[in-house]
């Protein structure tokens, strides 16, 4: 063989042996991560997601792919979007902060391992046998946001102790979520001596129709039901809230940071976390039946002192004295 023909196929193996190395490499773990908001106002959500992989040693884009369904309040999408990840197969469905989503993976898989993050009692759900022992292919996080509803709406009126007709905005394309909060404020407002009116939502024009109503109903104060979709739209609703001057209560932060009056809730950007850590070692080898149900133990109560100045609104001290975040 001549040298330059030597060399030739020399250099043509040196660039074909990287190439065939690299097709040899596993593909990496696809976890399939589905919310009802979306991308840019969960941008924070979704890196606490990724906090918690990190904290089990997955790294996105090195050793596990994380693939982004936002849903933007779209949750007639699940049935598709879970068909789809069930037949790939993907390694882990996550579905932080999102009851319905949960309930979808439940439906369309019983053998992928499901980390959940939901508000109402996984139990009741269907998704789990027992916090304890889950005995089946889902665990993940109850933050409680239903159970609290009880809470908040009394806290609003101890800021508001003249307002008696509130306008309860409820998104019914998000069921157990609606029906339970539906439950909680009928059940606790007669004892605090509010009249609620409730207002459904489940679009971005319905949103605004929604203010609509509550300009020409002339209510008291504002109470918005615990929705991913509702969560993304916190700008949306603390321009409005401000443009009406309608004092409103949220079950998340979220909303209170750009304008809102104030949350009570538990800390939901934290729960995300922990479906990271539980998605992470579920990728280790954990199986979802062994991994117990856990439940939220912080909850934080939080004012937007600016909007309460600009509304007019002085919180008695009392409110003041328990406040977790007092946002000036």
């Amino acid at each position: 063989m001549r040298r330059r023909e030597f060399l030739s196929l020399l250099g043509s193996a040196a660039v074909a042996w990287p190439l065939a190395a690299r097709a040899q490499q596993p593909a990496l773990p696809v976890v399939g991560f589905i919310n009802g908001g979306s991308a840019d106002a969960s941008a924070p959500r979704a890196t606490a997601f990724r906090k918690g992989l990190n904290e089990t040693g997955y790294v996105e884009g090195r050793n596990v792919t994380v693939e982004y369904h936002w849903l933007e309040g779209h949750y007639d999408r699940l049935p598709a979007v879970m068909t789809d990840l069930a037949r790939r197969r993907v390694a882990v469905i996550a579905t932080p902060g999102s009851g319905p989503a949960a309930v979808a993976a439940k439906a369309a898989t019983t053998k992928i391992p499901i980390v959940f993050g939901v508000a109402e009692d996984p139990v009741q759900l269907g998704l789990v046998t027992s916090l304890a022992r889950p005995s089946g292919n889902a665990t993940g996080i109850n933050f409680f946001s239903e159970e609290v509803t009880t809470k908040r709406l009394r806290l609003l009126h101890d800021v508001l102790p003249k307002a008696v007709r509130i306008a309860v905005l409820l998104n019914p394309a998000n069921v157990a979520s609606a029906q339970s909060t539906l439950r909680e404020v009928q059940e606790a407002a007669p004892s605090v001596g509010l009249q609620i009116q409730i207002l459904n939502a489940t679009t971005i024009g319905e949103i605004d129709a929604a203010f609509a109503t509550f300009a020409r109903e002339h209510f008291d104060a504002l109470f918005v039901g615990p929705d991913g979709f509702f969560s993304s739209r916190a700008v949306q609703f603390a321009t409005m809230t401000a443009r009406d001057r309608i004092p409103a209560a949220y079950s998340t932060r979220d909303i209170v940071e750009v304008g809102g009056l104030m949350s009570y809730g538990t800390d939901i950007a934290d729960s995300f976390r922990q479906v990271g850590v539980y998605t992470g070692r579920i990728l280790k080898g954990a199986k979802p039946a062994e991994l117990p149900v856990l439940q939220a133990t912080k909850f934080e109560f939080v004012i937007n002192l600016q909007t309460a100045r600009v509304l007019g609104i002085e919180v008695p001290p009392a409110v003041l004295s328990i406040a977790d975040d007092l946002i000036e």
